[in-house]
């Protein structure tokens, strides 16, 4: 129950993210494209673009987690492989960017990107991959238990 909460919340937050940054993306795109200087030499319709395109890529992104997320809610089952790996990408790039938020915006804005992160790993941790619950090397599971630790087994020369 908890798991499949907290995977939900997740998919949620993550597409509230994905909503607002497209929108900071789209207005700092138009507020570089109605500018009539460049800047280092940059054309202003290309940065404007750029933006625009970084704005596009980071929500898709993050859509792709909060899908990702929210199919682990509704199955109750643990991520695949590719989506573990999307969302420790997410992850890891949500504690990077705590820390240049807390420098540059405020803790607020760290309070935020924490919480998110927090949720993520929270959601990886809960959902466990299978191969993580085993007692055996590799990951397999044993039926018998390991031998004793002075009792001898016979090995081929």
């Amino acid at each position: 129950m908890l798991r499949r909460l907290v995977a939900g919340l997740a998919a949620i937050v993550l597409v509230a993210e994905a909503a607002v940054l497209v929108l900071v993306h789209i207005v700092l795109g138009k507020t570089t494209a109605n500018q009539a200087m460049s800047i280092a030499g940059s054309d202003p319709d290309v940065m404007s673009k750029a933006t625009y395109g970084l704005g596009v890529g980071m929500g898709a992104f993050l859509l792709l987690c909060a899908v990702l997320a929210a199919v682990a809610a509704v199955r109750d089952r643990a991520p695949g492989a590719f989506a573990r790996v999307v969302l420790v990408t997410a992850a890891v790039t949500h504690g990077v960017l705590g820390v240049l938020a807390v420098a540059l915006v405020g803790w607020g804005a760290f309070a935020v990107t924490s919480l998110i992160l927090c949720l993520l790993v929270l959601t990886l941790m809960l959902y466990a991959a299978p191969a993580e619950a085993g007692n055996g090397a590799g990951g397999e599971v044993r039926d018998t238990p390991p031998p004793p630790f002075g009792e001898l087994k016979p090995t081929s020369p």
